[in-house]
C-alpha cells in the first residue's frame, strides 16, 4: 500500500513544482554537473562553473535546485553528488538514469501536455505530438527514424534497469523454446537467453522491428538460438513449436479486452502444460500505489496506445481464467521499480 501519511505543505510543493524538479535533474545531466562531481567530489560553486562554463547566476540557480532536492550535497564550500548518484556512476547503472531522462525529456515530456485531455477522451490524445498516421505509438516511430531510433535505446535501457526481475523470476526449468510476443529489439530474449542456455527463443514483432532485432541479436552471438518473426501480434497467428509464451512489457499498451484476445491467442498456440509469462510494471491490488506506477501511468495514458495503462497484479488473474489459463502465480520483483513476473499454465 502506498504511505498513509498525510500530506504535508512540503509534499504540496514537491506536486506543485513537479515539473522544474525534473529540469533539475535533467539540467545536472545536461551540463555534466552530476558527472563532474563524481570525478571531483569537493568542488566550490566558482570551480563548478568554471568546469560547466557557466557563469556564477546560473550555477548558483542550479545548485540550489539540486541541493534542495539531495541530487546534491554541500559540505562547507564544497559540493559532492548524493550517495545514491555516486552509487549508480559505480556499478554502471547512471548510463541507464542518462539514457531514461532522455526518454523524458524528449519523448514523454511534449506529450504530457495532454495528460488531462487524454483523461477527458479516454484515449491517447498525447500521440498527436508524434509525426505519422499509425494508431499507436509503435506503428508510427517508422515516419521519424531519429525519434525511432532514441526509442528503442531508450528501451533497451529501462530493459536493463528491470530486467533482472524478469531473469531472476521467470521460471524456464523445463521450457524447450519461448516464444517473445512484442519482443521489440530482442532485449528480454536475449538477457533470457545469457541466463538460460539450453533454451531457444523466438521474438514476434512488426516488420520494421524485426529488423532491428535481427541485428541486435547476430551483435551478440545469439543468431543461432534466437529467431525473428515479423508479424502483427494481434491479427497473425502465432507459429506453433514453443512451450512458453512471453508478454514482456507489452500488456501495459493495451485494453483489458485486447489483453484477453492475445492471451488467447497464446492458450491457443501452446500444447497442454505449457505457460504463460507476464512481465511488466505492475500496481497494487489495493488502487493506492505504488506511487511509480501512479506517476508512469501519465505516460500511458498520453502517448503509447488508447488504452494503455499499468494493470493491477488481480486483473492479469481475471484475464488469465478468462483465456483459459489456470494455476496463476505472483513473483514480485521486490526492487524499487514494481516489475514483476506473473504466471499461469494451460
Amino acid at each position: 500500500m502506498a504511505d498513509a501519511s498525510p500530506l504535508s505543505t512540503d509534499g504540496l510543493v514537491q506536486i506543485l513544482f513537479g515539473s522544474s524538479a525534473f529540469q533539475m535533474l535533467n539540467a545536472g545531466r545536461n551540463l555534466g554537473l552530476f558527472a563532474l562531481l563524481h570525478r571531483q567530489p569537493g568542488l566550490t560553486a566558482g570551480e563548478i562553473g568554471r568546469e560547466l562554463g557557466l557563469a556564477e547566476r546560473p550555477v548558483q540557480i542550479l545548485l540550489l535546485g539540486t541541493t534542495a532536492l539531495r541530487l546534491t550535497t554541500r559540505q562547507g564550500e564544497g559540493y559532492a553528488n548524493a550517495g545514491l548518484l555516486d552509487a549508480l556512476f559505480a556499478d554502471g547503472t547512471w548510463e541507464i538514469i542518462e539514457d531514461l531522462i532522455e526518454y523524458e525529456e524528449r519523448i514523454v515530456r511534449p506529450a504530457e501536455v495532454d495528460f488531462t485531455q487524454s483523461l477527458r477522451e479516454n484515449t491517447n490524445v498525447g500521440l498527436r505530438r508524434i509525426k505519422g498516421t499509425g494508431p499507436d505509438l509503435y506503428h508510427r516511430l517508422s515516419a521519424d527514424p531519429g525519434l525511432e531510433q532514441l526509442f528503442y535505446r531508450c528501451m533497451r535501457s529501462w530493459s536493463r534497469l528491470s530486467n533482472p526481475v524478469l531473469v531472476g523470476k521467470a521460471d524456464l526449468k523445463g521450457v524447450r523454446r519461448v516464444l517473445d510476443v512484442g519482443g521489440g529489439d530482442g532485449v528480454n530474449a536475449i538477457a533470457l537467453a545469457r541466463a538460460n542456455p539450453g533454451v531457444e527463443f523466438t521474438v514476434l514483432d512488426l516488420p520494421g522491428t524485426a529488423e532491428i532485432a535481427r541485428r541486435r541479436i547476430a551483435e551478440h552471438g545469439l543468431s543461432d538460438r534466437i529467431s525473428v518473426r515479423a508479424a502483427d501480434i494481434f491479427a497473425d497467428t502465432y507459429p506453433p513449436g514453443h512451450d512458453c509464451v512471453l508478454f514482456a512489457n507489452q500488456l501495459v499498451i493495451w485494453s483489458p479486452e485486447e489483453n484477453t484476445s492475445l492471451l488467447r491467442k497464446a492458450y491457443a498456440a501452446l500444447p497442454d502444460g505449457g505457460r504463460v509469462l507476464v512481465f511488466n510494471a505492475m500496481s497494487d491490488d489495493s488502487g493506492d500505489g505504488p506511487l511509480y506506477a501512479a506517476l508512469d501511468n501519465v505516460y500511458f495514458a498520453t502517448l503509447p496506445a488508447r488504452s494503455s495503462t499499468i494493470y493491477r497484479w488481480d486483473q492479469y488473474e481475471e484475464w488469465f481464467a478468462a483465456a483459459g489459463f489456470v494455476k496463476s502465480e505472483r513473483l514480485p520483483g521486490g526492487r524499487w521499480t514494481p516489475h514483476g513476473v506473473i504466471s499461469a499454465v494451460k
